[in-house]
């Protein structure tokens, strides 16, 4: 397999992009890390790593992974921010080929159940905000033993309430003033930027720029609906009209969700499941459940959920437009891109 390393290239080049067709970026990417490898192998990663890789299915790294990899091994701190769907997140079978004991502490399950976990000890834990904060307060999880931190959709954890934001300054504030930080975000404004530079020692930023993400491929309808009270009608005809296996409806609060959920059932007899935040974490699983099994062929929801594990869905509608667009692209790219998109 060759290599193709480009050194010392320029802070902001056109993608050339020749690695695992439909993970491209879709643009210019803006990096003052300018070397570029295209192939796992130059990458200097272990060999049980590769054979992970490769028996994973991956032949090539994405476009951002030519980029972001190299110096997230070399110990930078890294800011990497592309589209959806070009492999930020990938960790490609970790647990299964590198014998790394993972553990998930995440909001809604027993909190006595995660001190536990953590008191024996994880190679890497994986969790909410909420969560890892609340087991580092309680010194559950000791962070003195912590080597690497990452945040993922930075851009949405800095832009949501207060608390939020108190809750990743009190939580850097344990953590070792040398600790390797990297920052994943499928979008990112220059205020998020600025802001999440602070908890950071120089980093390096590898960055598309935001017009270039965009829906491509995807087929996006607009029904002018002139009053509020038309648009459950409106709703139920669409579904009477159009051929569809499964799909996911948008709403952007908990009573709106209950809502159409019960009348739509009601109108329609469509087996319809509805999900929000309000629910718990137990009761969530098992509707997804139901839903990727096809039990359900309605899944309605708020953007909560927009990032979950949904099975392939052949239509997306939002009933309620979200309140920006990047919402708006969770929604409709994350899951579903090639299927239909209504609102």
């Amino acid at each position: 397999m060759n290599s193709n390393k480009t050194k010392n290239g320029p802070p902001s080049e056109t993608n050339n992009y020749s690695g695992p067709p439909g993970m491209d970026v879709g643009g210019t990417i803006e990096s003052d890390w300018n070397e570029v490898v295209d192939n796992f192998d130059e990458m200097n990663l272990k060999e049980e790593l590769l054979r992970g890789i490769y028996a994973y299915g991956y032949e090539k790294p994405t476009a951002i992974q030519q980029r972001a990899i190299l110096p997230c091994i070399k110990g930078h701190d890294v800011i990497a921010q592309a589209q959806y769907g070009t492999g930020k997140t990938m960790v490609i079978a970790l647990g299964y080929f590198m014998k790394v004991d993972c553990h998930a502490c995440i909001g809604g399950t027993k909190i006595r159940d995660d001190m536990r976990k953590l008191n024996t000890g994880s190679h890497v834990v994986v969790g909410t905000l909420g969560r890892v904060y609340d087991m580092i307060a309680r010194k559950s999880l000791r962070t003195q033993f912590i080597k690497i931190f990452v945040l993922n959709e930075v851009n949405e954890m800095l832009s949501q309430d207060f608390e939020r934001k108190y809750q990743i300054k009190e939580v850097f504030k344990f953590l070792e003033k040398d600790i390797q930080v990297i920052k994943l975000s499928s979008t990112i404004r220059e205020d998020v930027l600025n802001v999440s530079t602070h908890f950071m020692r120089k980093s390096i930023r590898i960055l598309v720029q935001n017009e270039e993400l965009i829906l491509k491929d995807i087929k996006q309808f607009y029904i002018n609906v002139t009053k509020e009270e038309c648009k459950f009608d409106t709703l139920c005809d669409l579904f009477d009209t159009l051929s569809f296996t499964q799909a996911v409806i948008f709403c952007n609060t908990h009573r709106k969700v209950e809502w159409l959920a019960e009348n739509m059932h009601l109108k329609t007899l469509i087996i319809v499941s509805a999900m929000h935040k309000g629910m718990s974490q137990r009761r969530c699983k098992l509707i997804m459940r139901q839903f990727n099994s096809g039990a359900s062929r309605v899944l309605i929801t708020t953007d909560y959920f927009a990032r979950s594990n949904y099975c392939s869905v052949s239509m997306v509608i939002n009933y309620n437009l979200p309140s920006n667009r990047e919402n708006y692209i969770y929604r409709v790219k994350r899951r579903y891109s090639g299927r239909n998109s209504h609102h």
